[in-house]
């Protein structure tokens, strides 16, 4: 395996970077039009390269690719499921030092979900793997701040293929802390208590929690896994 030389800003030696006028490495630039086709669902248009961001696509492989230019050193996934139906993964990532993060290591995490109403019937069966795939491509895109959607966030996600893929579409994703509510009648666990608990754990925001709408949503997928794990009281 070729090793991949990158000099002391943390970019790989002979790969030609876009940069903004800030001086920061423009990520949307470095997605090669092979990666991109035309949105169906918002233009008629055939030619990627006289198409806005909002009209386009991009493909796995160039959200691989740009992951592998910019450099990580762990993957890791948190899956859960509130329901028989409904999987939720949280896709988080270590990516390598660069100029961009002052030489500091960056962890950035995102969600993505798998549910019958955001995915085809056949795909149904790969609810899990859907999930996963979704959360990884969500968890690059917004890293590198590209503002392409996905072909896996677009639901009616196929079943996955033996490399990663990913998609989370927003007006079919449950809101989690509908989930959090359910779980918490269930176990016999009540809004103070969780409060409580967040605060003794030193928990940024949690004097600030009013009402479960408060929690974030990353924080309320934490919340459900770990009390699914308690006996109810």
């Amino acid at each position: 395996m070729k090793k991949i030389d990158r000099n002391k800003d943390g970019l790989i030696n002979g790969v030609d970077y876009v940069y903004t006028e800030d001086g920061l490495i423009d990520w949307r630039k470095m997605v090669k039009s092979e990666h991109l086709v035309p949105n169906k669902d918002r233009t008629s248009e055939t030619d990627v390269t006289k198409l806005k961001d909002y009209q386009l696509i991009i493909l796995l492989g160039g959200i691989k690719e740009l992951a592998q230019i910019r450099g990580y050193t762990d993957v890791t996934y948190d899956v859960v499921s509130p329901s028989s139906d409904y999987v939720v993964a949280t896709c988080t990532i270590s990516w390598k030092p660069n100029y961009e993060t002052e030489g500091e290591v960056v962890v950035f995490s995102a969600i993505g979900d798998a549910s019958p109403n955001n995915t085809n019937s056949f795909a149904r069966n790969f609810l899990g793997p859907i999930a996963e795939n979704r959360a990884f491509v969500r968890c690059v895109r917004n890293f590198l701040k590209i503002n392409i959607v996905g072909k896996e966030e677009l639901g009616g996600a196929d079943a996955p293929s033996t490399t990663n893929t990913s998609s989370t579409t927003a007006d079919t994703t449950i809101d989690p802390r509908s989930i959090l509510l359910s779980v918490m009648q269930e176990k016999g666990v009540s809004f103070e208590k969780v409060k409580a608990k967040l605060l003794k754990e030193d928990y940024e925001g949690a004097e600030d929690l009013s009402s479960l709408d408060d929690v974030p949503k990353l924080k309320a997928f934490e919340l459900i896994k770990r009390l699914k794990n308690i006996k109810k009281s």
